[in-house]
């Protein structure tokens, strides 16, 4: 029996080494399956590239989600509302999207309609 200690002992240090090794490994599969906090942006025109640049918000970088474009997957920056408000529309025509949501928008300003679409202006 004394001979077999060694090997008892080994085994008892290998098996506590890989339950360590399968508890950590799992911790870090929970960490990036966690979604991220806000909502992806509701796509508003056809469909991106049909490929996945990312499976879960884990894969994406600082506070961006991996959102469906319309075909497959990317990372975009998290639907946000800033606080303030939009003046109204001037009468200058700009008929363009140049936002869908304030995250897109630099600082404090926000997304405004225009005319006849939408832009990043400061609020009022």
């Amino acid at each position: 029996m004394e001979k077999q200690w060694p090997a008892l002992c080994a085994l008892i240090v290998a098996l506590a080494a890989f339950v360590h090794l399968a508890a950590v490994d799992a911790a870090e599969s929970h960490r990036s399956l966690t979604a991220k906090p806000g909502l992806c942006p509701r796509r508003r025109w056809g469909s991106g590239m049909c490929a996945e640049f990312c499976s879960r918000d884990g894969d994406c970088p600082g506070d961006d989600k991996c959102c469906h474009n319309g075909c497959g997957h990317q990372c975009i920056a998290p639907y946000t509302v800033k606080p303030g408000r939009c003046a109204l529309p001037q009468t200058t025509p700009m008929c363009a999207e140049y936002c869908y949501h304030d995250g897109q928008c630099p600082g404090e300003q926000k997304c405004c309609r225009t005319t006849c679409g939408h832009a990043c202006s400061e609020p009022c």
